[in-house]
């Protein structure tokens, strides 16, 4: 990569952990604070307010990418920013679950994710994007690490209000990034494609619904494990870093050799589909673990180091094969599909488990994600062969 790439991958990435921080680091915390507000008590409103975030998140992003195409990149992403923070003040303020609610409905109004990708996708050169994904990938990975670390202890001193109005000042933050740190993009390609060959696109179907499906599993965990391990592993929440840091570090070193190795000898289609089959098992032992009457601590650690490893090479590879798959001067509606697809896996996997923890309990909410992903291995299972990064330009093998 050269000093462009790098400069416009680092600093894209950044602004994407720096929103992916608002929506991680309540996750920890909130099914628990949500006991001291007015309907907290309602695991659906719970949920609801978990997922929220990506219901706008999913009516937004495919404006915003189509828009990023028409208007350029960098001026949309200043504009979602800027409701990002607008929706973290309103949060910040609520003592009603309501309010939080509302509040993380601006949040996911400002939905940059697709005009940030198609950025990354337009700064790079097809064999270093998928490094440039994984950078992202990495800010994610990392920032999620921080807010499993941080978010007990900022809860302890500045409150869940203070928390939020800290994502509003990490918000104003990424907006000078993007106006003084991001380079120019260059000249749009005239290579493109309507909407409706976009959305039906086979292939980008494909990765659609995968990250639909990667995302709903993700946040309907996190619905049920926090109080898993408060009530029945006798884990207080202030400690719960001890278990999630460590498992995300080691699985973000562990999901890189088969990227690599995966994209250089062309066996991309095998690392990705096997990842899709890890996080069944994953599923199938969650149900089986929160199942017993003693929850077996050790088992949960190993489980939710194969669920990251997994949920990382899947996270990171994805959307360099949209980028890849989509015309050069369409990429930013074809991310926007991907990301709406992404947004509205967050807001089912929040919403609907909150509703499945309240009427049927907790295991259940994994008896439907080993469903889900047992569907989602299916539809991989027929995808394309991908070309290695050195035949990246060559037409892709059925």
């Amino acid at each position: 990569m050269n000093a462009t790439e790098i400069r416009a991958s680092v600093s894209l990435a950044s602004i994407f952990g720096l929103r992916m921080l608002g929506l991680f680091l309540i996750l920890p915390v909130f099914a628990v604070h949500a006991k001291t507000l007015t309907g907290g008590e309602n695991a659906t409103l719970v949920g609801l307010a978990l997922g929220m975030y990506g219901l706008t998140q999913a009516i937004g992003q495919i404006p915003f990418g189509i828009a990023s195409d028409k208007f350029g990149r960098k001026r949309i992403i200043v504009i979602g920013l800027i409701l990002f923070a607008l929706g973290s003040f309103i949060a910040a303020g609520a003592d009603h679950i309501f309010w939080v609610i509302l509040g993380r409905a601006v949040q996911g109004a400002g939905a940059v994710s697709a005009a940030v990708t198609a950025l990354i996708a337009d700064s790079t050169r097809e064999e270093h994007r998928t490094k440039a994904m994984i950078m992202v990938g990495g800010s994610i990975g990392f920032t999620y690490a921080a807010s499993l670390v941080l978010a007990p202890v900022l809860y302890k001193f500045i409150g869940m209000s203070g928390m939020f109005l800290l994502v509003a000042a990490l918000s104003i933050l990424a907006i000078g990034l993007v106006l003084f740190v991001v380079p120019e993009a260059p000249a749009r390609s005239p290579e493109t494609a309507s909407f409706m060959q976009i959305l039906l696109d086979g292939e980008l179907m494909r990765m659609n619904l995968g990250v639909f499906a990667l995302h709903a599993i993700q946040m309907s965990m996190f619905v049920v494990l926090p109080t898993v391990l408060v009530q029945s592993a006798g884990l207080a929440l202030d400690q719960h870093w001890k278990i999630y840091l460590p498992v995300v570090l080691i699985s973000f070193i562990l999901m890189l050799p088969p990227i690599f190795l995966g994209e250089k000898r062309g066996k991309m289609k095998q690392v990705f589909v096997s990842s899709i089959a890890l996080l069944m098992v994953v599923e199938i032992g969650l149900w089986s673990a929160v199942s017993q009457p003693q929850l077996s601590f050790n088992l949960v650690v190993m489980l939710l180091l194969a669920f990251f490893v997994a949920f990382n090479i899947l996270e990171a590879s994805q959307p360099s094969l949209v980028s890849r798959m989509a015309p050069a001067g369409a990429r930013g509606a074809a991310l926007g599909v991907y990301n709406t697809m992404q947004a509205i896996g967050l807001f089912v996997g929040g919403a609907g488990g909150g509703l499945l923890a309240q009427h049927f309990g907790g295991p259940t909410v994994f008896k439907v994600g080993c469903l889900l992903t047992l569907a989602w291995l299916i539809i991989a299972s027929s995808m394309k062969s991908l070309p290695s990064r050195s035949k990246s330009k060559q037409a892709v093998p059925v």
